[in-house]
């Protein structure tokens, strides 16, 4: 029986609750809906709960209150993603209500888990059931109605176990694309590994960090050596690439010599590291779009990722001009400079990231898909540009809570333009104006965005059947915003279909963002059916060198 919890004991809660999440973050990944090579609800609550749990084991304390607050301040900071943000918020309002107690009771406890339900709930503006705020919902009502019932911490802690599971079992009948699909959300499932954790904590059960046979985390160094490196175009390959894929009977069969002698045609830094089940790539390369079809032979991809070194090899040289700057006068701006306005935008391609600054953006930072800025990236950015006021642009649905927590944090006087898609980015640095006030481009680029249809091309990782399409693991599919409206092994049929859907009599411009792996006899295909069927819309075609997305589509 457990009548008090004071730090020392939630402290170990948080510590396993994080170790269990982390156990299991490519399954969460797994959950996602859409069959996208881009689900990390797993990952970004992973990261967020490590960031938590680092900042309790920095201020180990036998005072809750306290505690928590550093709980807090990691959750909030090192939040990544829609369902990072939520579960920050969940553990705001839980560790709010501890604040001023060294120990708590049983009745204390259960009202921590309603008051983050609250938090969380403010926090979103459209709240939608059978998400993880449904589970958080069930959970903290579980919890009042057991304390009333025991002093138990324990018994309180078991109960809204049981019915967070509950609860998650539950969302597909409340979400029908989770039942359709055949999933129960991600983010609930993360929450529920959370409080498995504290349960098993609570229970004096030590949760032990699985070892792969493949390393999943601390494969690389995510820091590169730019020694010798004077110019960023020196660099040959540009996207350091990583991949790990699961094998599969019905895919080619594995031999670890031939798989490593045909991923040298791909680029450089080449390790290869497997077992029986998995196999996990680094390479650096030009095109990670061709590294990860080709890892699809022979299975399922579990994890993928690809980062912009040259854009890293940037930062090192602005954080060095940036120091140089210190001890040497310069007459040259520097990228440190303050600015009045700081225009933030988020990007993911560096055809992409010259075109927003070649636009007005005084910032960009690296990200989107697979690889989702934290509350404090953008924070520091805010920081670092010393600016007054601030204008951030996610242009992804799954930043734009990160981006709000950001701007709750600064100083600066911060808007944020709702930006869902890079197209929407685009189009609201077209209505930039760096003349005007705050509230006047606030008001200018947020309209902006209900000017332009935003559609994308890209791979299923998946067998599934979502919105009746049924997609095979491999095929191409075609979006149009948040909606998969095609899908095929060709890629023709798939860009017809989505082109189709995108333009109208009406429309005036169709912009094509070129990927990574866009093919340029493709890309004049494209050209020619607009021409030949939509012969009033003028064709724009921009090298964005975005992963995973050979095409995205503008249509203004």
């Amino acid at each position: 029986m457990i009548t008090k919890i004071n730090g020392n004991l939630f402290a170990d809660m948080i510590i396993q609750g994080a170790q269990n999440l982390s156990n299991n973050a490519d399954m969460v990944d797994a959950l996602n809906v859409y069959p996208v090579p881009d689900g990390d609800t797993g990952t970004n609550m992973n990261l967020s709960m490590t960031s938590g749990r680092e900042e309790v084991q920095a201020h180990l304390t036998a005072h809750i209150g306290d505690l928590g607050k550093a709980f807090s301040k990691g959750l909030l900071m090192g939040a990544r993603g829609n369902s990072g943000v939520i579960l920050s918020q969940i553990f705001r309002g839980f560790s709010k209500a501890l604040e001023d107690k060294e120990e708590i009771d049983a009745k204390q406890f259960a009202e921590s888990f309603e008051a983050g339900v609250k938090t969380a709930y403010k926090a979103v503006m459209k709240p939608v059931e059978g998400t993880i705020l449904t589970v958080a919902k069930d959970a903290g009502a579980a919890a009042v109605k057991k304390a009333k019932e025991t002093d138990d911490c324990l018994e309180v802690m078991a109960y809204v176990y049981e019915e967070a599971q509950k609860s998650l079992e539950n969302t597909p009948n409340l979400l029908p694309v989770l039942k359709e699909v055949g999933v129960v959300d991600s983010g609930g499932k993360g929450l529920t590994l959370v409080y498995e954790g504290f349960l098993k904590a609570m229970k004096g059960e030590t949760i032990v960090a699985e070892a792969p046979k493949v390393d999943r985390e601390a494969f690389f160094n995510d820091e590169h050596d730019f020694h010798g490196v004077i110019d960023t175009d020196d660099i040959v390959y540009g996207y350091c690439t990583e991949m790990m894929v699961r094998f599969q009977a019905d895919k080619a069969p594995f031999n670890e010599a031939d798989f490593r002698n045909e991923m040298s045609q791909f680029g450089d830094s080449l390790l290869v590291i497997s077992d029986d089940e998995i196999v996990k790539v680094h390479v650096h390369t030009e095109t990670p779009g061709e590294v990860f079809t080709f890892g699809q032979k022979y299975g399922e991809l579990i994890k993928v990722k690809a980062e912009n070194m040259r854009e890293q090899h940037r930062e090192v040289l602005r954080k060095e001009a940036a120091h140089q700057s210190k001890t040497t006068p310069s007459t040259e701006s520097s990228t440190t400079e303050t600015v009045e306005t700081a225009v933030i935008t988020i990007s993911m391609g560096d055809g992409i990231t010259k075109l927003f600054k070649s636009m007005g953006a005084t910032h960009v930072i690296s990200g989107g898909q697979t690889m989702n800025p934290s509350t404090e990236d953008i924070v520091k950015v805010i920081n670092d540009s010393g600016c007054k006021r601030a204008i951030i642009l996610p242009n992804n649905k799954n930043i734009q809570m990160a981006s709000q927590q950001a701007a709750d944090i600064v100083d600066a006087e911060t808007v944020i333009i709702p930006t869902r898609t890079v197209p929407q980015g685009i189009a609201a640095m077209f209505h930039y104006d760096e003349s005007a006030d705050l509230a006047t481009n606030e008001e200018a680029m947020t309209a902006a965005i209900d000017d332009v249809q935003s559609g994308a091309m890209t791979y299923a990782v998946r067998d599934t059947k979502i919105d009746g399409i049924e997609i095979e693991k491999g095929a191409f599919m075609g979006l149009v915003e948040d909606k998969i409206i095609a899908s095929d092994r060709d890629k023709k049929t798939v860009l017809q279909e989505t082109l189709n859907q995108m333009l109208s009599e009406d429309s005036e411009i169709l912009t094509i963002i070129t990927g990574e792996e866009a093919d340029r006899d493709l890309t004049e295909w494209i050209e020619a059916f607009v021409g030949e069927h939509y012969e009033d819309v003028e064709v724009e075609v921009q090298d964005g060198q975005q992963p995973i997305y050979p095409y995205l589509f503008a249509v203004e």
